[in-house]
């Protein structure tokens, strides 16, 4: 027997803040939670990208921030509180590529920098939301990993370190939240279409020696469906994650990558 259509919707007009939503991953994940009735508010530092998102949703909201300062993130939070009056599910999507290079080589502003952003970030963005959605009852939050949060990453250690830190974050997490109804997940995107991965790629092939195709393909023969997943993809999951029919999974890190099979 097949699950009724609603299985798959939202639940009731879910309040949401999405970190980063204002292109990428978080762009796609914002468009299309709103697209399914969501009420939604961004943050991001772009503001031409700002810029698009508040012409293309009038109705929507967004607030310049920086998830690694504790000022705009609390900034951020009394904004959305103001706009959507609640909060049910946080998307902790902010996050950077972080510096490619020897470990010998990298310096401690990059090392901070990337850990400030892609973990403290999620820490002080969580710290904000979770009352608010103890106060609605119960929510959801995801949080952005990587396939890098479970391999090792050569000459990328700042930003698989961060990302590890995220699992162990969404997972202790999830057992202190759990009991308030608030679910808690981790997303792990593989390589996806787009100017970051790009920009990853190129600047590993550089390190190494070698051209950009041949280190696209390196990166395509580690993944068992020998392609790239889209910011889309992701965001259906997020959107799966936050309907009824996610309404008992916690805890987990979902891999949304092709499987990847090493990194």
């Amino acid at each position: 027997m097949s699950a009724p259509l609603e299985t798959f919707a939202l639940p009731k007009v879910t309040r949401v803040v999405v970190t980063a939503g204002a292109s990428g991953i978080g762009r796609a994940v914002a468009d299309l939670l709103i697209a399914h009735g969501a009420r939604v508010h961004i943050c991001d530092v772009d503001d031409t990208h700002l810029a698009d998102f508040r012409a293309s949703h009038p109705e929507h909201t967004a607030t310049k921030a920086d998830v690694s300062s504790e000022a705009d993130v609390a900034r951020l939070f009394d904004e959305a509180a103001n706009a959507l009056g609640g909060l049910d599910a946080l998307i902790n999507n902010a996050g950077i590529a972080g510096p490619t290079g020897k470990v010998e080589d990298l310096s401690v502003a990059d090392w901070r920098r990337t850990l400030d952003i892609c973990l403290t970030g999620q820490f002080l963005c969580t710290q904000h939301a979770v009352p608010m959605i103890k106060a609605a009852g119960g929510g959801s939050l995801v949080n952005l990993s990587s396939a890098a949060g479970r391999f090792g990453y050569a000459f990328r250690t700042p930003y698989a370190a961060a990302k590890w830190g995220v699992i162990g974050f969404t997972q202790s997490l999830a057992k202190e939240l759990g009991p308030d109804n608030i679910r808690v997940n981790a997303i792990l995107p593989g390589i996806v279409e787009g100017p970051r991965m790009t920009n990853v790629i190129k600047a590993r092939a550089e390190q190494t020696g070698v051209s950009y195709a041949e280190m696209e393909k390196t990166y395509l023969d580690r993944v068992s469906m020998r392609r790239m997943v889209t910011a889309g993809d992701v965001a259906a999951t997020i959107l799966f994650l936050l309907s009824a029919a996610g309404r008992h999974i916690s805890g987990q890190s979902l891999g949304v990558d092709g499987n990847v099979e090493a990194l």
